[in-house]
C-alpha cells in the first residue's frame, strides 16, 4: 500500500499515516497492537503518540485498510486489508496468531447455512489452540 491507497480510501497523506502503514507492511508478526506498531515507531526515531497511533487505526479501519480483531483474552491486534479471507488460529499459550485458508472449512460452513436457509454474508473462524503435548 502507498500514499494512493491512502487517497483513494479518502484519507489525506501525512506523516504519521504514511509511517503506521509502513510498519503494518513491513513488520512479521502481520497481527499487531497498536503497543507494537508504536514501540516500533519510536525504535525508528519517529515522534508519533500512541494516542495517534490509535486514532490512525480507528480511521484506517473506517476506510477498510486495515481488519480490528479482538481475540479472546489478548489486545486487539490489527492487520493490512490485503482482500484475501482467511481465518486464525490464536496459541492459547503464547499469543501467537496463526493464519490459515481451507477451501473444505469454507464449502462446509456455506453448506450449513444453506442446510438452515440462509447464506453467509460475512464470517470470522477463530480456532483457539494449544501445542500438543510431546510425550
Amino acid at each position: 500500500m502507498e500514499s494512493q491507497d491512502l487517497r483513494k480510501a479518502g484519507l489525506k497523506v501525512t506523516h504519521p499515516r504514511i509511517r503506521i502503514l509502513d510498519v503494518l507492511e513491513s513488520t512479521s508478526p502481520k497481527h499487531l497492537t497498536a503497543e507494537d506498531i508504536y514501540r516500533q515507531l519510536l525504535e525508528k526515531g519517529d515522534d508519533i503518540g500512541l494516542a495517534t497511533v490509535y486514532r490512525v487505526l480507528t480511521q484506517f479501519e473506517a476506510a477498510g485498510l486495515v481488519l480490528k480483531h479482538n481475540f479472546e483474552g489478548g489486545q486487539a491486534v490489527y492487520e493490512l486489508d490485503r482482500g484475501q479471507h482467511h481465518d486464525h488460529m490464536v496459541d492459547v499459550d503464547t499469543g501467537k496468531v496463526i493464519e490459515f485458508t481451507s477451501p473444505e472449512i469454507e464449502r462446509l460452513q456455506h453448506e450449513i447455512a444453506a442446510k438452515h436457509g440462509y447464506v453467509i454474508e460475512e464470517h470470522s473462524l477463530v480456532l483457539y489452540v494449544r501445542a500438543k503435548k510431546k510425550k
